[in-house]
């Protein structure tokens, strides 16, 4: 794994890359991954290593590059409930960067959770070749805001209470919108199942919020994320 910068509108932002390695050669398909409000941590950098070994060229842009999270998360957040702004441009530019590359295939996808998966929603409609969201926040006036989205693969836990009802609500918007889709709402599990994070004793909100690590269900998860890829990444599609 790499550390690079990307040129953004509003200044260079920190980011890390990944190669899918020597196993498969280039150029591979491009995927963002945007990390959840904890940043670019251990877990982050698992995923990102993760789906690079998948054979995806794989670029975790670090939201918080200028100020760190404590003063840049509310700004972010806004950012992602206002649907523009300095992150919207900065993971754009992030895509931009993927896709110039010449061991890019140009075709770029974006993996967000949590905070991060509300920007992969806010993104589908801006030239990504596919969408996954894993708990993300749902954007207001979802019709609008989905319209000539790219396809979207969600996955939602049902005992979520932040994003109650999130999952079936996203489903039948990208229904109605005859956005190609695959949003499974797992039963069982809530907020954050496919992320690592330390949730002890004494983290109590974070036990209150439904956060927990579940292997099975993340894994279930991630092998629709990674076939839904595999059908619109490569670089025959359309």
């Amino acid at each position: 794994m790499s550390a690079l910068s990307v040129p953004a509108p509003d200044g260079p932002i920190d980011a890390v890359l990944e190669t899918p390695g020597d196993a498969t050669p280039p150029p591979w398909p491009g995927v963002v991954v945007v990390h959840d409000a904890l940043g670019v941590g251990r877990d982050i950098r698992d995923i990102t290593s993760r789906v690079a070994a998948h054979g995806y060229l794989t670029l975790t842009p670090d939201l918080y590059s200028r100020g760190g999270r404590a003063r840049c998360v509310v700004r972010v957040f806004r950012e992602l409930f206002a649907r523009q702004g300095r992150a919207v441009d900065d993971l754009l530019a992030a895509r931009d960067l993927l896709a110039a590359r010449p061991d890019c295939t140009g075709r770029v996808g974006v993996i967000g959770f949590c905070m991060g998966g509300g920007f992969a929603l806010v993104l589908a409609p801006k030239d990504f070749a596919a969408s996954a969201p894993f708990y993300g926040q749902l954007p207001r006036s979802i019709d609008d805001a989905l319209r000539g989205a790219c396809p979207v693969v969600g996955s939602y836990g049902r005992r979520d209470p932040m994003l109650w009802n999130a999952g079936p609500r996203l489903d039948a918007a990208l229904t109605r919108l005859d956005v190609e889709h695959d949003v499974v709402t797992y039963p069982g599990v809530g907020h954050s199942f496919a992320n690592r994070i330390a949730v002890g004793k004494g983290n109590t909100l974070l036990r209150i919020a439904g956060m927990g690590y579940d292997q099975e269900k993340s894994e279930d998860a991630w092998r629709r994320v990674f076939a839904f890829f595999d059908a619109h990444l490569s670089s025959g599609s359309e």
